[in-house]
C-alpha cells in the first residue's frame, strides 16, 4: 500500500469534490493516522462540507474501512456511496451522537472537522472519547477558533476548547497528582499533541506507573 505523503499529494491533485484543508495539516495526518493503514478501521469525521475529505479517507484507508460522515446540513447526504456513510445531525446533538455509536460501535478515528465552536467541540468530545478504541485516534483540527470570540473562544477563556485541552494535560498525570484521581484520560490516553490549530489525544492502555533504578556493580 502507498503511503510516502499519500494524502499530501491526493490533496494536491484532487480533481473530485470540494476539498477545503490547511496544508500544514497533511503531516500531522500523515503522522497520526499512517499506522492504521494496514488494516480495516472505523473512521468518524465531524463535519462532511462537500464531500471531498471522505473520499479522500476512504482513498487513503484500508479498502474494507467503513468511512462515516456527520453533518447538520441535509444536502451532505447526497456525498454516501459505497463504504463512505453519511447521517444529518447536529454534533452537539448527544442523543443523535449516542444513535451513531449504536450503530458503529467503536471508532478507530474520529476527526473533528464541524461547526468548530467550541461548546460544540467539546460536547463533542466528551460525548464520543469514550467511544474511541484502545488504539485509536481523536483528532480536532481548526482550532484557531478557539481563540475567536465569534465562534466562542478567546484567549485564556474557560470554555475555549484550548483551555479545556490544556486541563486533560493535568488528567493525563493524574498518577503523579496528590489528591487526583485517575479518569478515562489517565488509563486510556497515551499522549496529547498540540499543534496549530490542532489538538490530537492517542490512545493506548496504560499501566500502572512505575520508576526503575539500574546501574553496574562497582
Amino acid at each position: 500500500m502507498e503511503s510516502d505523503a499519500f494524502l499530501h499529494r491526493y490533496f494536491l491533485n484532487n480533481g473530485g469534490k470540494r476539498l477545503h484543508k490547511w496544508l500544514h495539516y497533511f503531516d500531522i495526518y500523515e503522522r497520526h493516522f499512517e499506522r492504521l493503514r494496514a488494516e480495516p478501521i472505523t473512521m468518524l469525521e465531524v463535519g462532511v462540507s462537500g464531500g471531498g475529505s471522505l473520499e479522500m479517507w476512504a482513498s487513503y484507508f484500508h479498502p474494507e474501512s467503513r468511512i462515516v460522515g456527520i453533518d447538520i446540513n441535509p444536502d451532505c447526504a447526497q456525498h454516501a456511496k459505497d463504504r463512505i456513510d453519511v447521517h444529518i445531525g447536529s454534533q452537539d446533538d448527544v442523543e443523535f451522537l449516542e444513535g451513531i455509536v449504536d450503530q458503529y460501535g467503536e471508532f478507530d478515528i474520529v476527526l473533528d472537522d464541524g461547526s468548530h465552536i467550541n461548546s460544540h467541540i467539546i460536547a463533542t468530545f466528551e460525548a464520543l472519547f469514550g467511544h474511541v478504541s484502545k488504539n485509536g485516534v481523536y483528532f480536532i483540527e481548526d482550532l484557531h477558533t478557539s481563540y475567536w470570540p465569534k465562534w466562542g473562544g478567546g484567549l485564556k477563556k474557560p470554555g475555549a476548547f484550548m483551555e479545556y485541552a490544556k486541563d486533560r494535560i493535568d488528567e493525563l498525570n493524574a498518577s503523579h497528582i496528590k489528591g487526583m484521581e485517575p479518569t478515562e484520560i489517565t488509563k486510556t490516553t497515551t499522549s496529547i499533541t498540540f499543534y496549530d490549530s490542532i489538538v490530537v489525544f492517542e490512545k493506548s492502555p496504560q499501566a500502572v506507573r512505575q520508576h526503575v533504578i539500574t546501574q553496574t556493580i562497582a
